[in-house]
């Protein structure tokens, strides 16, 4: 009994140490700011890209299609965190395995989200490293060129700096700024475009002559779409930092952050997506950013607002892999909880994505891949499965039908855009230079 306390006592004491489990007096709106943070990042830079790979009618069905199928996927985890009496589902795993099985729920969930975090962040290096470089080429545009890789080795010193914050509450207040820059840089993005007007000569045809071309182009256009509606892999932690009763769970002012968020997003991304490339058409670069010269002082406003963002961002989804480390070292190979220990995981975190992205650079290839390997299963059909097999619905009822043919949408999106995005990798690093 006295030993049962003793692990009792240990164990409470952890979860107060723990990232994701030491705090939970957040408010709804701080779930509107984390998920904005979470989703409108990299992605909606990229999608007048998209766009121009898939063309209009595609483009415009598969933008709005996504939008609304990851707000229906979200919906269901909102309410699956406290599916079970007493018991509070705080991160994906968790729930994972109360869907699948202690061991099965752990295999399938956890690899899939530590690859949607850990590559966000490697993208999130790359991207604050573009941008910054940006940044600089066009204030000081005399100046001798730098390495793209120092930029990114700057963005990744405030890393060293911010992920030893202990949780997410703690950087709130960061998030609502990164909140409030990507609403900023969006609205720059599409204003600047509807400014410049439908360049002369404007082609909104595919960019690729073939028809091979044409159909990876796709897949990989799927692949940045879906790595642009992604905040389903943290929205469990971020439901956990808040309060909770029988009269008043915490699903209520959750889903009000999240349809705060959700209209946010779609200011965000579908007039950047539609008016960029209506401005550009195939000309358009994977950052839109890239393409958009002038006003200048206007464009190196934006592409600071989008360093502050990714920022964030990418503390984010370092969160919840900080709480597996730590939660690993602490429970698995009992390791004292404290700071050193606290320093040399996380230290070791952000060194290693840094050095990924410095050796492999390529925004829009890295998007379109993890897009479509990772971000598709946890945030389209992963859900849907979790559902089916705790909340059962009756067979060939109107949610078993819309579960499904979510599910094989995700699958289809899994299986198809990696393959384009891999091809973007390998065109990309044909005239790549290591540390260039």
């Amino acid at each position: 009994m006295v030993y049962e306390n003793a692990e009792s006592e240990r164990e409470q004491a952890i979860n107060e140490w723990l990232p994701v489990t030491s705090k939970r007096d957040a408010k709804w709106w701080y779930s509107a700011f984390h998920n904005v943070t979470a989703m409108v990042g990299a992605g909606v830079l990229s999608l007048p890209y998209a766009m121009a790979q898939l063309g209009w009618g595609p483009g415009v069905t598969i933008m709005v299609l996504s939008w609304v199928v990851t707000l229906y996927t979200l919906w269901q985890m909102v309410q699956m965190h406290e599916m079970v009496p007493g018991k509070r589902f705080g991160r994906y795993h968790e729930l994972g395995q109360y869907a699948f099985g202690e061991k099965l729920g752990l295999w399938i969930v956890v690899p899939q989200q530590l690859t949607v975090d850990i590559s966000s962040d490697i993208v999130y290096m790359v991207m604050g490293g573009l941008s910054l470089k940006k940044f600089h080429d066009l204030v000081c545009p005399n100046c001798k060129k730098i390495r793209q890789t120092y930029f990114i080795m700057i963005f990744a010193s405030v890393h060293f700096v911010l992920s030893h914050l202990p949780n997410l509450n703690s950087i709130s207040g960061v998030s609502l700024a990164a909140a409030v820059m990507s609403l900023s840089y969006s609205t720059i993005a599409w204003g600047a475009s509807v400014a410049k007007g439908a360049q002369p000569g404007v082609d909104y045809s595919n960019k690729a002559s073939n028809t091979a071309g044409k159909v990876f182009d796709f897949f990989a256009a799927l692949g940045e779409i879906a790595f642009a509606y992604a905040g389903h892999n943290v929205v469990l932690e971020i439901q956990a930092t808040m309060p909770s009763t029988p009269e008043k769970p915490s699903k209520g002012p959750m889903w009000r952050g999240v349809i705060v968020a959700y209209i946010i997003v779609a200011i965000c991304y579908l007039p950047v997506a539609f008016i960029g490339f209506w401005a550009f058409g195939n000309r358009v670069d994977d950052n839109i950013l890239i393409t958009l010269e002038k006003p200048i002082w206007l464009i190196a406003t934006a592409n600071i607002f989008v360093v502050i963002h990714v920022i964030r961002s990418y503390q984010i989804f370092a969160m919840p892999v900080f709480d597996m480390i730590e939660s690993f070292l602490v429970k698995q190979m009992r390791f004292k909880p404290c700071s050193r220990l606290r320093l040399i995981s996380r230290t070791s975190y952000v060194a290693f994505t840094m050095i990924i992205a410095i050796c492999f650079p390529f925004f829009g290839g890295l998007l379109s891949f993890f897009g479509g390997f990772a971000f598709a299963p946890t945030t389209y059909f992963l859900p849907c499965f979790m559902w089916l097999s705790i909340c059962k619905p009756k067979r060939f009822s109107l949610t078993w039908f819309v579960n499904w043919i979510c599910i094989v949408l995700g699958v289809l999106l899994m299986v198809l855009s990696p393959i384009g995005g891999l091809r973007l990798i390998i065109v990309s690093a044909k005239n790549y230079k290591f540390f260039s």
